[in-house]
């Protein structure tokens, strides 16, 4: 392989490990529930109906955060902001109809070349649409005043939503990463003009941590665009930013909750996520991303009560939103683990129960339970599954997995 198109891969894992980061921060922080957990934090501009947009977001109510978003963008028809409020709701709320905030997609290399997300192209103009509005008002205000610390924020933003956009649906990888670096380098110049501006740390601090952490040739790609990082740093930056009390303070603590998680620093890890917990206690992915936790921690008895729990609770409706497929789908991996091969494949198989769940997510499911009717000894059960499973998506990676499990039966390692 040449070395350009060596560094042309290494630019895609890394806008790839910059977009997957942040969309699991904004997905996570949108279902927090309670007006508690907002009410202390800074908006801008900070109305009624902004606060009233946010708490909807919050709860993953995004009609209605729409709603209250696009009433404080006409009462605020020149604050760039606001139309960024907007452009939030309307954006996420098509990126999480489509399934394309799901890491799981982009743990392969396969989603570089895989098909795009089917849109829908009123839904499209619309972002487009929202995108240069921003734009619009940043540019101007900032044509007045370069240094203007609001704007080059905003602008920041902007930036950080078109590439998830651009990245994600149109899959123009080059221009996400341009569009990428845009937005790191506006929060930095934000810090530069204000360092107590800590809802900028939220962006420059997951740039740190990613850039730090990737091998040599993503690192050279990056500094190929003037981009360098540091894993303490970014993990400084984000404990600022989330405990800032800015607009970014929940999604900044979610981020690093990903982060000290992939450090193996469980208990500050648990320790953040449980007190997102607390403060949200209506939100089913924090309960889910603490049970996790206890799970890779190293607590699986404590995590499978936890998953039980949270199932339980889900059941009783106690969650605007809730995903209980991935439930079942992390209590069969706990189980797993646990060596309880009969009930992680019941906890596999109760992920087809929820036929608008993710096809990928369904697919694993089933090439899971196979797996564990092979550890049992019960091969029709198994191969219903890796049948079930080829038959989601036939032409996927995990499709030839369970071909190949079809032809050897899976033995535990």
């Amino acid at each position: 392989m040449s070395p350009y198109r060596r560094s042309k891969r290494a630019h895609y894992l890394f806008v790839i490990s910059i977009n997957v980061v942040i969309n699991l921060a904004v997905i996570t922080s949108a279902q927090a529930s309670a007006a508690s957990g907002i009410a202390n934090l800074k908006f801008r501009p900070d109305d009624a109906n902004t606060r009233s947009g946010f708490e909807h977001l919050y709860n993953l109510e995004y009609d209605l955060a729409v709603r209250d978003f696009e009433t404080a963008s006409k009462a605020h028809p020149d604050d760039f902001n606001a139309t960024n409020h907007l452009l939030s709701a309307v954006l996420f709320r098509e990126l999480f109809r489509i399934g394309a905030l799901d890491t799981e997609l982009y743990a392969k290399n396969s989603f570089l070349t895989s098909k795009q997300f089917p849109i829908d192209l009123k839904r499209q103009a619309e972002i487009k649409a929202l995108i240069d509005r921003a734009f619009q008002l940043e540019e101007a205000r900032l044509k007045t005043n370069p240094n203007d610390v609001s704007a080059l924020y905003a602008r920041g933003v902007t930036r950080g939503m078109k590439a998830t956009y651009i990245g994600l649906i149109e899959k123009a990888w080059f221009a996400a990463l341009r569009t990428a670096v845009g937005a790191r380098k506006d929060h930095e110049r934000v810090l530069e003009l204000d360092p107590k501006f800590t809802d900028a740390k939220m962006v420059v601090g997951i740039h740190n941590y990613v850039l730090g952490s990737i091998n040599f040739a993503v690192r050279t790609a990056a500094s190929v665009v003037g981009l360098s990082g540091s894993k303490k740093k970014g993990i400084q930056y984000l404990y600022e930013a989330g405990e800032g009390g800015g607009e970014c303070s929940v999604d900044a603590r979610i981020a690093l909750s990903l982060f000290l998680r992939r450090e193996q620093r469980y208990p500050e890890a648990l320790k953040l996520v449980g007190g997102l917990e607390s403060e949200f206690p209506r939100n089913f992915l924090f309960r889910l991303e603490n049970a996790n936790l206890m799970n890779a921690a190293g607590h699986g008895p404590q995590a499978v009560a936890a998953y039980r729990r949270l199932i339980d609770d889900s059941k009783a409706g106690m969650f605007a939103e809730s995903r209980m497929e991935m439930a079942y789908y992390e209590m069969g991996e706990a189980l797993r683990g646990q060596h309880d091969f009969r009930g992680a494949a019941e906890s596999y198989d109760a992920v087809q129960q929820f036929k608008a769940a993710d096809p990928d997510l369904r697919q694993r499911a089933e090439i899971a339970a196979g797996e564990m009717y092979d550890i049992l000894n019960n091969r029709d059960q198994a191969v219903q599954r890796y049948q079930a499973a080829i038959a989601v998506a036939e032409g996927s990676d995990r499709a030839e997995l369970a071909r190949k499990r079809l032809k050897h039966p899976y033995h535990e390692e």
